[in-house]
C-alpha cells in the first residue's frame, strides 16, 4: 500500500474515533436535555463517523495495482466513494428536516446542566480541530474525500456552537430555540450534501484542465529549445493521483527522426518525473524555408485576431507541390465552430483560390 492511501487510512481511522466519542457525549447530553438539536448534531457525528469507514474502504479498493481489465488501475473508485459519502449526507439532512418540524409543531422545553454545557463546549473544540487536521491532510495529497470530510468537519463545529448558544439562550431567557435551530441544521446539511455530490460528479463526467497544472506543463514544454508551441494539451485522471495525457508540439520541418525520437523520449520523461503525468507527444511540422507558405501563414494569423470567436490557430503546414494547407482552429464553445470555420475558409479561397485549406476544428480542452 503507497503512503498516500496509509495517510488517507491513518486520518479516517483517527476521524472515526473522535466522531464515535462525540456521538456518545452528545447523545448522553442530549437524551437528558431533551434537546432535538444536540440529539440531531450526534446523528451527523455518527454519519461523518460512517463517511470515514467509507474513505477507508475506498482507498484500499482504489489502492489495487492495474490488471489487464482495468489498465488505468482503481483510482476512481475513490470518486465512488464520494458519491456514497454525499448521499449519506443528504439521508441525515433529509432525516433532521422531519424531526425538526416536529419539534416546531410540538415544542417541549429543554432542560440544561452546567456539565452538558461544558462538553458541548469541548465537542465545539475537538470538531474544529479534527476537521482542520483532515482537511490539512486531504489538501495535501490531494485526497478530495478527506478534503470534503474535513471542511464538514469545520461547518459541524459552527452548527454545535449554534446548538450551544440556543443551550445558553434557553438557560437565561426561558426560550426554546430547539426546532428552528433543527431546520437551520438540517439546510445547511443539505447544502454540503448536495455541494459534495456536484463535485464529485464533475469528476467523474471530466472536468477542464487545472489552469494552474495545464499552464505549468506547456511552459515546461516550451523551454525545450526545438519546441516552438505546445498545443492541444489533454488531461485525463483516473483518480486523483493518475493522470495520462496528449499534447502537440511544433518543431521546424527540417529536424531528422532521430532528433524528434529524442526530443519526445527526453520531455515525456521529465514530465513524468516532475508532474507524475504520463504523456503522448504527438508532432506538428513548421515549415522554415518556403517564403510563399510563411507569407500565406502571416495573412491567417492576422485573418484570425480579428475572429473574436477564434481563440487560436495552430498546426500550420503547407505542400508546395501539392498546393494543400492545413491548420487547426479551437473555437470559444460558445459560438457556432462550423460557422466560424466556413467564414475563414472562405476568406483563404477568396485571397489564395489555387491553394486547398483543410481545417480542422479542435476543441478547448484547456488553457
Amino acid at each position: 500500500m503507497n503512503n498516500r492511501n496509509q495517510k488517507i487510512i491513518r486520518t479516517s481511522v483517527i476521524g472515526i474515533v473522535v466522531n464515535l466519542v462525540l456521538v456518545v457525549f452528545k447523545l448522553i447530553v442530549g437524551l437528558m436535555a431533551d434537546s432535538i438539536a444536540i440529539v440531531l448534531d450526534a446523528v451527523n457525528n455518527l454519519g461523518d463517523a460512517l463517511s470515514s469507514i467509507i474513505t477507508i474502504i475506498g482507498a484500499k479498493l482504489a489502492g489495487k495495482a492495474p490488471d489487464k481489465k482495468h489498465p488505468y488501475g482503481y483510482g476512481r473508485i475513490e470518486y465512488l466513494t464520494s458519491v456514497l459519502i454525499a448521499v449519506i449526507v443528504l439521508m441525515a439532512g433529509l432525516t433532521s428536516i422531519r424531526e425538526s418540524l416536529d419539534k416546531v409543531l410540538h415544542p417541549q422545553p429543554a432542560s440544561y446542566t452546567a456539565v452538558s454545557l461544558v462538553i458541548l463546549a469541548v465537542a465545539v473544540a475537538v470538531k474544529f480541530l479534527c476537521g482542520r487536521y483532515v482537511k490539512a491532510v486531504g489538501e495535501e495529497i490531494h485526497a478530495q474525500s478527506l478534503v470534503a470530510a474535513g471542511s464538514d468537519a469545520f461547518f459541524d463545529s459552527i452548527l454545535s456552537l449554534a446548538t450551544l448558544a440556543a443551550a445558553v439562550a434557553s438557560i437565561l431567557w426561558q426560550v426554546s430555540l430547539e426546532g428552528i435551530l433543527g431546520l437551520a441544521i438540517s439546510l445547511i446539511i443539505l447544502k454540503a450534501g448536495v455541494e459534495m455530490l456536484l463535485e464529485t460528479l464533475n469528476s467523474i463526467i471530466g472536468e477542464r484542465a487545472d489552469s494552474e497544472l495545464s499552464e505549468k506543463l506547456k511552459e515546461k514544454i516550451n523551454a525545450y529549445p526545438e519546441v516552438r508551441g505546445a498545443y492541444d494539451l489533454t488531461l485525463h485522471n483516473y483518480g486523483p493521483t493518475e493522470i495520462i495525457g496528449s499534447v502537440h508540439i511544433e518543431v521546424d520541418d527540417s529536424l531528422t527522426a532521430r532528433e524528434i525520437h529524442r526530443l519526445t523520449r527526453q520531455i515525456t520523461t521529465e514530465v513524468y518525473l516532475e508532474f507524475g503525468i504520463v504523456l503522448t507527444v504527438g508532432i506538428y511540422a513548421s515549415n522554415t524555408s518556403d517564403e510563399k507558405l510563411m507569407e500565406v501563414r502571416r495573412y491567417l494569423e492576422r485573418l484570425v485576431g480579428e475572429q473574436e470567436e477564434i481563440l487560436q490557430m495552430h498546426g500550420f503546414y503547407g505542400d508546395s507541390e501539392s498546393r494543400n494547407i492545413t491548420f487547426d482552429l479551437i473555437v470559444d464553445f460558445r459560438a457556432d465552430a462550423q460557422r466560424v470555420k466556413e467564414e475563414v475558409l472562405g476568406r483563404l479561397r477568396e485571397k489564395y483560390p489555387s491553394v486547398r485549406f483543410d481545417i480542422v476544428l479542435d476543441s478547448d480542452y484547456s488553457d
